[in-house]
């Protein structure tokens, strides 16, 4: 009768093990997928931010660009008018 009971005592002990185990590997899977959503989420956010810096500095670069072509348009419309004085 010892033998059955210790048996018993023994699968009981077992099966509590393992479900504590499943449990207990559910949990760190979750915290894992949580912890690697957010740094997933942090590397969207940076990239958001560079873009944003990069669209920044595109809008100036453009801005310098029409300034320049602005004065060579004017420089080009003062040699046109020249070269009409000249014929």
């Amino acid at each position: 009768m010892a033998d059955k009971a210790a048996i018993f005592l023994l699968v009981t002990i077992l099966m509590l093990v393992t479900i504590i185990l499943v449990f207990g590997m559910k949990y760190f899977a979750a915290v894992r997928q949580a912890g690697l959503r957010l740094a997933n989420e942090d590397g969207y956010r940076l990239l958001a931010e560079r873009t944003a810096r990069a669209q920044e500095t595109s809008v100036e670069l453009l801005a310098a660009l029409k300034s320049s072509l602005g004065e060579i348009e004017t420089r080009l419309a003062h040699v046109e008018k020249v070269l009409k004085q000249v014929e």
